[in-house]
């Protein structure tokens, strides 16, 4: 089991979580803050895929009145049928993959079905994607603003920071169009799950340090 009840680690939401991320989870007990303002253009509601040509974001378009928002609190905006377009998007760039079609259904309720609330909806996938990495972690919300913990990666798992992180290496892996494009590390665990199946737990560990 790789969790250890002695650490803590604090997380953000995430949509589609990169493996960045993921690797984070191995690395003790994850506490997802859920009492932090919402901030934009950050993986709270985007994430980053290899399609046929190149990298795209995917944004989970949400509402929100003001400025200073609780996470908790902001709602997705379903005035434009986004989960249509990611998911025929995400269809588009891994039905050739060797394992989209085994976790088509695991992700297909995600794209049909509509969540409220975008922290509900990231929490209901989180655990989803927990479950098909084979990640024993254990997740729990703050209960205020997070405070204390042994690792902060809240804002340090940012598509606007680019400096490096001492304690994540990503391992190269296969990807349907690496050979026009180039191995693209740290994308959606989605793209892990793809085109690893199976090895993407050990793709997980050995990309982050758990030390």
């Amino acid at each position: 089991m790789e969790t250890k009840k002695n650490r803590s680690i604090a997380l953000s939401t995430a949509y589609l979580p990169n493996i960045q991320y993921f690797s984070k989870l191995l690395y003790g007990e994850a506490i997802v803050e859920q009492h932090e303002n919402y901030l934009k253009q950050t993986f709270r509601n985007r994430c980053e895929i290899l399609t046929a040509n190149g990298l795209m974001s995917l944004t989970v378009p949400v509402r929100h009145g003001g400025s200073k928002i609780k996470i908790r609190d902001v709602r997705i905006d379903y005035a434009d049928n986004w989960q249509r377009l990611h998911w025929r998007t995400i269809c588009t760039a891994y039905h050739s993959s060797p394992f989209f079609m085994y976790y088509e259904d695991d992700f297909l309720p995600f794209f049909s079905e509509r969540e409220e609330f975008l922290f509900d909806f990231n929490c209901k996938m989180l655990c989803k994607l927990i479950e098909l990495t084979g990640l024993k972690t254990e997740i729990s919300l703050s209960e205020n603003y997070l405070q204390n913990c042994d690792m902060d990666c809240r804002y340090t798992i940012s598509p606007k920071i680019k400096t490096e992180d001492p304690d994540f290496s990503p391992v190269p892996y296969y990807q349907v169009f690496s050979s026009k494009f180039g191995f693209q590390p740290n994308l959606s665990i989605l793209d892990l799950l793809c085109n690893e199946g199976n090895n993407s737990y050990s793709i997980i560990k050995n990309s982050g340090r758990q030390g």
